[in-house]
């Protein structure tokens, strides 16, 4: 059952990542993922046939087997373009940080929720799957691997001398994230995960 429910949470925290792309899209002026109709809630809106079935699927039966592990996956992105933003400069910065500080900002939201207050068993559970889930899917878009937004964070800064390596990693960045993820990548993220799931909420993380 736990494994369900955070498959679950993690779903929705990622269609939470992908809306707050798209409303800072639109608040820079790019109408793109609101004419798409992304700017919603609605699951249905987001699935993505290997993100958000396979991929999930895969590593729900991995956890399983193996009695630990992590479930995870990920929701079609929402569609931005830059040619309508406002601030040509900082635009794609601005809509890359946006998706993880919103999973953060759930996690700490629910982690200050578990510090503070006295909650029953099942409820406890449940928070602290929101707030792991946050966490995690917050740093691991934030690794600056394409097309993950750390890469968008990393290229508005990357000097142009280093324009050859930028587009090696956008030609192989999928392959790259995937030999990432399936090494040693997934085992990292949770490490740090847990870590900042304990400075948040005071307590060892459950997951």
């Amino acid at each position: 059952m736990t494994l369900v429910i955070s498959l679950v949470v993690l779903f929705f925290s990622i269609v939470i990542h992908e809306v707050a792309h798209g409303s800072m899209a639109l608040h820079l002026g790019d109408p793109t993922a609101k004419n798409a109709g992304r700017l919603t809630l609605n699951p249905l809106k987001h699935i993505d046939p290997f993100g958000t079935i396979l991929l999930p699927i895969i590593t729900f039966v991995i956890t399983a087997i193996a009695g630990r592990g992590l479930i995870f996956g990920m929701a079609k992105p929402v569609p931005v373009n830059p040619f309508y933003f406002k601030d040509k400069k900082w635009g794609n910065l601005k809509v890359s940080i946006v998706g993880p500080a919103a999973n953060f900002l759930l996690a700490f939201i629910f982690g200050m929720i578990i510090r503070f207050f006295v909650l029953p068993e099942g409820m406890t559970t449940l928070f602290a799957i929101v707030v792991f889930y946050n966490l995690l899917w917050g740093m691991f878009n934030l690794v600056p691997i394409p097309p993950l937004d750390g890469s968008h964070i990393l290229f508005t800064f990357l000097p142009d001398r280093f324009m050859k390596a930028k587009i090696f990693m956008q030609q192989h960045g999928f392959l790259i994230l995937i030999i990432f993820l399936f090494t040693f990548g997934l085992q990292l993220l949770g490490d740090l995960s847990r870590y900042a799931y304990f400075f948040i909420t005071g307590h060892p993380p459950v997951i």
